[in-house]
């Protein structure tokens, strides 16, 4: 078979996304909300006329109170009328913009709800490689981040940008109808040379942002990682090590933080200049127009309560042109990590793996993480259906290699795998691994109870069946002692329970699982030699009639398997039955003699409380 090299989905330089490409990979998940949108934008209009109908009603209003005396009009009736008018204008435009907003919110939700969970489970679709190289803390800030943008971009455009450039185009319809066009050219020279000052200093001013949130994710990363590590950081006394690392990350961060925010003043003091020269400008032509007799003091009002009402949200266009390309920053490097593509994939005519016994073989099998260390070198050895075969070796062999090759948590670089002769790599990675079980070396828990820990290898089992995988990993004993019995919580990554407890939870959640195929890579390994005993003899009940591939260092506990493979560098050297390799006097009789020279005491496991474990 043809020999291909690894790809990994982290070697791919993450590429930045323009503007609009970001907006176009938000599209279809509004597209389905289009209904509404439609009618979000419709209550925006709504609301920004009403808005607009403000100062002309108030226009009237003045101008209604220079009515001479002995005008009927200016006792009651005209005033009355248009003071109700105004107050219904303010409650309608209060009115529209609350309806647009809970129009939209199943939107914006929904939309938001959707991005999350996809990346969620991209994140699970990308290989082992991906997960071993990425630094969690940086990532979920990332991705925390990118959803959160999504509300927040929302929020900027479609209720304060869009609604001020529908604004103000009524606003220039109006200076431009009923009064001169000077207005209009003050107000959108204004506007232009806002509008320039702004976004080219706001788009000086994204490096020092990016910088900032690079800093922060990097801080952040670091305390997850000390955190994680508690007890190694303890072990070696570098509490004052972590601190002080985290401290220069903060430091760095504070110092990005000085130079965004110094970058901020300037923009903001120019923006304020521009505005203030502006309304000088208009108001000054307004003041002319009066003294001249052809506007009236209403007039005035108009134009200065409509340039007030612009300029209030035009006042904030730095800070939400920043922070909407900060959003759209954010975003990009979600849908960075979501572009990444995948390592190991389903074939475009993968098939649901059939199984007619389970029989396993490796043919001519090449890989290696780097291709600079070669792992496995032409292997090929079969798991005939129901049977046992046991690997062998010293560390760094490639045992535990097999079995990540085997669930496909990387594809072969040479040679194939098969199932009951169907390469792994043509059948459904999701029908693949519901058909093998692995008890692994190193044992990782949910923070969550023993009882859901168990259940995981499940997650529709009933108490009665997670208790009885619990009685044959011999655990049951241990859980119902304490105090919480089964709803006992194990900790982050299950740092409350010992090792053996926690590989006797790992050995219940497979047997629960209950798989045709079952992988033991060093399964007892952190058990007392009492315990290994008695679960060892559960493991081969477990195994019986099923396909199984033993990962061990400790050769008592393979001695009765159908086959027993020695490998040394990537290959195999020896096979045979314990009996046999014991007699050919080679490398298993070296590593069996080696182990049983001296004989060692039983060790008494303790959990992380100091207590006992049976």
């Amino acid at each position: 078979m043809r020999r291909s090299s690894p790809v990994t989905e982290s070697a791919a330089t993450p590429r930045q996304h323009g503007d609009w490409a970001i907006l176009r990979q938000l599209a279809p998940y509004f597209w389905q909300y289009r209904t509404r949108v439609v009618l979000a934008l419709l209550c925006l209009v709504a609301a920004k006329v009403a808005n607009l109908g403000v100062p002309l009603l108030l226009k009237h209003l003045v101008d209604a109170m220079n009515l001479p005396a002995s005008d009927p009009r200016a006792l009651l009736v005209v005033p009355a009328g248009l003071l109700l008018g105004y107050a219904a204008l303010r409650l309608s435009a209060s009115l529209f913009t609350e309806l647009r907003e809970l129009v939209f919110a199943k939107a914006t939700h929904g939309a938001s709800r959707e991005i999350a969970l996809q990346v969620f489970r991209h994140m699970h679709a990308l290989s082992l490689r991906f997960h071993l190289e990425r630094q969690t803390g940086g990532m979920t800030r990332d991705i925390e981040r990118g959803t959160r943008a999504l509300q927040s971009l929302i929020s900027y455009s479609l209720y304060t940008i869009l609604p001020t450039l529908v604004e103000l185009g009524l606003a220039l319809a109006l200076l431009g109808g009923k009064f001169d066009m000077g207005f209009v050219w003050i107000t959108l020279g204004a506007l232009v040379g806002y509008g320039i000052f702004t976004i080219s200093l706001t788009e000086w001013r994204t490096q020092f942002r990016r910088k900032m949130n690079e800093l922060d994710s990097k801080a952040h990363q670091r305390a997850v990682d000390a955190l994680l590590n508690y007890e190694t950081v303890k072990y070696f006394n570098n509490e004052d090590f972590e601190a002080r690392r985290y401290d220069e990350g903060l430091d760095a961060y504070r110092r990005a933080q000085i130079t965004s925010q110094t970058t901020l003043s300037v923009l903001n003091v120019g923006q304020q200049a521009i505005i203030a020269l502006s309304l000088l400008a208009m108001l000054w032509r307004a003041t002319a127009g009066v003294v001249a007799g052809h506007l009236t003091l209403g007039d005035l009002v108009l134009i200065n309560t409509l340039l007030i009402q612009l300029y209030i949200p035009l006042n904030f266009l730095g800070v939400l042109y920043r922070e909407v390309k900060q959003s759209l920053t954010d975003l990009d490097k979600m849908f960075t990590l979501m572009g990444r593509e995948r390592e190991v994939a389903d074939a475009p005519e993968a098939r649901p793996l059939q199984l007619q016994g389970a029989a396993v073989r490796f043919e001519a099998v090449d890989f290696a993480y780097d291709p600079a260390r070669p792992i496995l070198k032409g292997l090929s050895f079969d798991i005939p259906a129901g049977q046992t075969v046991a690997v062998v070796g010293a560390s760094g062999a490639g045992k535990s290699t097999l079995a990540r090759l085997l669930y496909r948590f990387y594809d072969v670089q040479g040679g194939r795998i098969t199932i009951d002769g169907q390469d792994i790599r043509q059948v459904t990675q999701d029908s693949l691994r519901k058909a093998i079980g692995i008890v692994p070396q190193d044992t990782v828990l949910f923070n969550d109870t023993i009882a859901y820990n168990i259940a995981y290898g499940r997650p529709d089992a009933t108490p009665a069946e997670v208790e009885a995988v619990a009685r044959a990993a011999r655990i049951h004993d241990f859980i119902v002692a304490q105090p919480k019995g089964y709803d006992t919580m194990v900790g982050e990554r299950g740092l409350k329970l010992s090792g053996g407890e926690k590989q006797r939870v790992a050995i219940a959640r497979t047997l629960l699982k209950n798989p045709p195929i079952l992988v033991f890579d060093e399964a007892t390994s952190a058990l007392d030699s009492a315990n290994e005993r008695a679960i060892q003899a559960e493991l081969a009940s477990a195994a019986r009639g099923r396909t199984t591939l033993v990962i061990a260092h400790r050769l008592s506990t393979v001695v009765d398997a159908h086959e027993i493979l020695v490998m040394e560098a990537g290959q195999v050297v020896e096979r045979g039955t314990h009996a046999a390799l014991l007699a050919r006097a080679g490398a298993y009789a070296r590593m069996w003699a080696l182990q049983h020279s001296s004989t060692r005491p039983a060790a008494t496991e303790k959990n992380t409380h100091g207590h006992q474990v049976a």
